[in-house]
């Protein structure tokens, strides 16, 4: 199975047991650089997907505490170039993998390179929040020589038109915002969001999974039939601040 469709596979696996299936994002090297591996494994034995944020210094889709994460990993010397060494020594993890980097970091490095260097590290997709789909040909096609995926992101404000583009584009999933600014608000669930994540599930061929602002599991459990996953991100970030169980509290998001 192409690293892609592992993505696709493990969502769709997890949702068919009930609940929607958790997409786990920590940020590399935080709190802890020397604690990544065991935070990723701790994170995986809990989740179906694990996205890595890669630091960067401007990361303007995210609120304060992944902000927070990114510059206190930044100041430790973690970066894409560290965050791919670690994962290519690792043994493979079952869960599949996705890194969260801006655009300029994956620039710095080099497409090609990069994607040669993502397929030995056992990477099976990348969310790029600050590459629209139109200029995405170039990363598109490096990844697609080695079967990762590009998930494309999509919002409440999305009009019909570039919404299909969206969805017909994306690989792995599709990553729907539940709203508009930045991650790491706690948020409810109204019914002009579901409605808008069931015009996405009914457009998209991959799995969809909703994040921003997801912290519980009234939240988790309110979005059950609407997406088949749900991004955890800030709330999970600051379980690992506060040196807490992350498996543990993963698995207590669920029924």
């Amino acid at each position: 199975m192409s690293g892609r469709d592992s993505i696709s596979s493990a969502i769709r696996a997890a949702a068919a047991k009930g609940d929607p299936a958790l997409v786990a994002f920590l940020t590399a090297g935080y709190p802890s650089r020397e604690k990544f591996r065991e935070h990723l494994h701790a994170v995986a034995a809990g989740a179906d997907v694990v996205e890595i944020g890669v630091p960067f210094t401007d990361p303007m889709a995210d609120g304060v505490t992944i902000q927070r994460s990114s510059l206190a990993a930044l100041s430790q010397g973690v970066s894409l170039r560290w965050i791919l060494a670690e994962l290519e020594s690792m043994p493979p993890l079952k869960t599949p993998l996705l890194l969260m980097s801006y655009l300029n970091p994956l620039l710095a490095f080099g497409l090609q390179r990069l994607a040669e260097s993502a397929a030995r590290a056992g990477v099976s997709g990348f969310i790029v929040p600050d590459l629209p789909l139109d200029e995405s040909r170039e990363l598109r096609a490096a990844l697609d020589a080695h079967q990762i995926a590009l998930v494309q992101m999509v919002t409440p404000v999305t009009k019909p038109e570039r919404l299909r583009e969206l969805c017909v584009g994306s690989q792995g999933f599709v990553y729907a915002v539940t709203m508009t600014g930045t991650t790491g608000k706690n948020v409810s669930v109204p019914p002009e969001v579901t409605s808008y994540l069931d015009r996405v599930r009914e457009l998209s061929t991959v799995p969809v999974c909703a994040g921003f602002g997801i912290r519980s599991r009234d939240q988790v459990q309110s979005l059950r039939g609407h997406v088949d996953g749900v991004v955890i991100g800030s709330a999970l970030v600051e379980v690992l601040e506060r040196g807490e169980d992350p498996t543990e509290w993963l698995r207590g998001l669920r029924k």
